[in-house]
């Protein structure tokens, strides 16, 4: 399992990390709004979270923190 963090308010929306991700589950929010206009990452299925971090590393702005449970 994992945990990964976006810092909304600094992300841009540009799609970078939603194509990365090879579980496909990150989209941009349609329904929210950031602190500089615009639509927001998120995460649909946190379970479905391998910790591969290719959207962290995508993100241009590096507004993205995984974090891997030790088992």
């Amino acid at each position: 399992m994992a945990t990964v963090t976006f810092q909304e308010d600094l992300c841009k929306g540009c799609g970078l990390c939603v194509d990365a991700c090879p579980k496909k589950i990150l989209r941009l929010s349609a329904d929210r709004i950031n602190a500089k206009g615009h639509h927001p990452a998120e995460m649909t299925d946190a379970a479905a979270c391998v910790a591969c971090a290719f959207c962290a590393t995508m993100c241009p702005d590096c507004v993205i923190t995984v974090e891997k449970e030790e088992v």
